[in-house]
């Protein structure tokens, strides 16, 4: 075989390589903003001040809004609440139940994760694409009635 006729089947060999690679797209959808207003509007009607932060499905966050007159420590557990619930693909609060049935797991010492209440991972079918989470008002479980309220919001979307 002829150096060029290497080159040739060289080049050929690269390109059958690299053409698949090029078609392999990935679509997906992403979650919006407008999730945390609903949730924070929900909360606010309640009575309850709270700090709301959507995560994107790599638990990065997309928006965070803190609520007027909430204390300092809700953006971050907020934040830590989403990015569980992301992570776990569960309800934050959930984690409790799996740390009580065997405590050793040592999920709460991973950055960032909290067993808290109050957030809901965000799925089309049964693909997990972010999470939305709460903190200020009186307990967790009504941080949660707030962020369902901003899913319920985008359900007719994540079908």
């Amino acid at each position: 075989m002829s150096a060029i006729s290497n080159r040739i089947a060289v080049a050929a060999f690269a390109c059958a390589l690299v053409a698949p690679a090029s078609a392999q797209l990935i679509n997906a959808k992403s979650l919006s903003a407008s999730m945390a207003q609903t949730a924070m509007d929900t909360c606010k009607t309640n009575g309850y001040a709270v700090s709301v932060t959507v995560v994107g499905r790599n638990g990065e966050v997309l928006v965070q809004v803190r609520g007027d007159g909430t204390g300092p420590h809700t953006m971050e557990n907020s934040m830590r609440k989403a990015y569980t619930s992301r992570t776990f693909r569960i309800p934050s609060g959930d984690l409790n139940t799996r740390l009580k049935a065997d405590p050793s797991l040592g999920l709460i010492h991973l950055t960032n994760v909290i067993a808290n209440q109050g957030a809901l991972p965000v799925k089309v079918g049964d693909e997990t694409i972010g999470a939305i989470g709460a903190s200020g008002a009186p307990g967790g479980e009504k941080d949660e009635v707030c962020v369902k309220a901003g899913i319920e919001k985008i359900a007719a979307m994540l079908k």
